[in-house]
This record gives C-alpha cells, structure tokens and sequence, in this order.
C-alpha cells in the first residue's frame, strides 16, 4: 500500500470522526430543546434542581452543546476540540456528582464520554493550532 492512500485514508478516518462528532453535539443540543419538558427534565428533577433552575440549565446545556458543534463544523482547530474536551468533562463531572447512577444507564449516558474523549485527542492532535 503506498503512502498516498494511507494518507487518503487517514484523512478521511478523520473527517468521519469529526463529522460523527459535530452530529453528537448538534443533535444532542437540539434533542434537549425538543425535549425540555421530557427527559431532561426528569434527570433535572431526579437531581433534585430547583424548579426556577431546571429550564434555564437545560436550555444553556443545549445552546453549549449546538455551539461547540457548529465552532466543529466551522474550525478544524485545536482550541475547537480543546473547548470540546473541557465542556465534555465539566458536564460528566456535574451529572457524576448530582446523579452518579448514569454511569450504570446501559444506553451510556456518561460512558459514551470516553470514546468521545479519544476522539477529540485523536482530532486534536491532527488539528493546527
């Protein structure tokens, strides 16, 4: 196999990761506005949030979410995945802290985190500055 096409293929490994990635955080942001009422709010409420708080966390959560997810779309950069990267760990942090049992949920609700996290390393250092 010459050079030319492990390039070829690294470089589109990349863009289906990146592009797999900016579908999470969009859908994940705009699932959350659809479902402000639904479960999202149920996990609010499950954490024991005050009610005056629920739907303005949730509706800053997604807007974060929609816009790491557009900067994605927009840059291939470092400080993009980097931004990513610590929104990803503040939002686990906090969802471990405030309802630790997501981590046993068998759809992944925390656990999808870790393979994101490669991923966002991975682009990170195939990323320019």
């Amino acid at each position: 196999m010459g050079i030319g096409l492990v390039n070829f293929r690294h470089r589109r490994t990349r863009r289906v990761a990146r592009g797999g990635l900016i579908a999470l955080w969009l859908m994940t942001g705009l699932v959350s506005l659809i479902e402000v009422n639904g479960q999202s709010r149920a996990l609010m409420e499950a954490a024991s949030t005050p009610q005056a708080w629920i739907e303005p966390v949730i509706v800053a959560g997604a807007l974060a979410d929609v816009l790491i997810g557009a900067a994605m779309w927009r840059w291939h950069r470092r400080w993009v995945y980097r931004l990513a990267g610590a929104m990803m760990l503040l939002m686990t942090a906090v969802a471990t802290v405030i309802l630790p049992s997501l981590w046993l949920d068998p759809l992944g609700c925390l656990s999808k985190n870790l393979p994101v996290a490669i991923l966002l390393l991975i682009l990170d250092e195939d990323a320019p500055a």
